[in-house]
């Protein structure tokens, strides 16, 4: 599947665009894992956003970067999602590899720190991640911070 990537910090979002993309996080992230936590913290107002569209403009995945000592020390990457109804077609492979080359081109060659839901540690392996510490908890979710170098 192709999709339209467009990468942009938050004052340049338009209201169709931001309301998409709390839609699909709030979608995954609050129903679908059924999870009550504040998805809007606070963090959106420093994160870059990128945003993969169909060529009908639906929001079919989206991230959110952000740069070394926004959000941890490193340059990082969040709020990792793809749509429902775009899953099993390889759209989370290509969000990620459009991610960290967003980054790169953002913020310059650097190590990238995530901190990941547990059960994609191999997902995120295949892309150079390693696991830093245990695995902690958070929102009832197992999770574990893994860096790419």
């Amino acid at each position: 599947m192709k999709l339209n990537w467009t990468l942009k910090p938050y004052p340049t979002l338009s209201l169709e665009e931001l309301y998409a993309l709390l839609r699909l996080r709030s979608e995954v992230f609050v129903v679908e894992q059924t999870c009550a936590f504040q998805d809007i913290d606070g963090q959106d107002q420093t994160a870059l956003h990128l945003l993969g569209r169909t060529e009908t403009g639906e929001l079919a995945a989206y991230t959110r970067l952000f740069d070394a000592g926004d959000c941890y020390a490193q340059v990082s990457i969040g709020r990792v999602v793809v749509s429902p109804a775009y899953r099993r077609s390889g759209l989370g492979q290509e969000l990620m590899h459009q991610s960290i080359n967003a980054c790169e081109r953002a913020f310059g060659p650097q190590p990238i720190k995530i901190g990941a839901q547990l059960y994609l540690k191999a997902f995120y392996e295949s892309f150079g991640f390693a696991q830093q510490g245990d695995v902690y908890l958070e929102d009832g979710i197992e999770h574990i911070y893994m860096l790419r170098p």
